[in-house]
C-alpha cells in the first residue's frame, strides 16, 4: 500500500499533492475558458463559414475575446475576493 491509499501524507506530500490539484484545475479553467469563448465568438462573429476570415470578422472576434476575457477576470477576481471575505468570516 501506498502512502495515498493509507492516509499517511507527510507535510511536504500533502502540499505537492495540493499543487498538483491546483494546477490540474487551473488547466480545466483555461479549457473551459478558450471552449466557451470560442463557442460565443464563433457564434456572434462568423455568419458564413469559410476557408478564411474577412477583416470585420477578424475585428469582431477580436473585440469578442477581449471582453471575454475581460468579464472572465472579472468574475474569477470578484469570486476570489468572496470567498476570502467568507473564510476570513468563519
Amino acid at each position: 500500500m501506498d502512502a495515498l491509499s493509507t492516509g499517511t501524507l507527510s507535510g511536504a506530500q500533502k502540499e505537492e499533492l495540493m499543487d498538483q490539484v491546483k494546477q490540474q484545475i487551473a488547466i480545466a479553467n483555461a479549457q473551459e475558458l478558450l471552449t466557451k469563448m470560442t463557442e460565443k465568438c464563433f457564434k456572434k462573429c462568423i455568419n458564413k463559414p469559410g476557408t478564411s476570415l474577412d477583416s470585420s470578422e477578424q475585428k469582431c472576434i477580436a473585440m469578442c475575446m477581449d471582453r471575454y476575457m475581460d468579464s472572465w477576470n472579472l468574475v474569477s477576481r470578484t469570486y476570489s475576493s468572496r470567498i476570502q471575505r467568507e473564510r476570513n468570516n468563519m
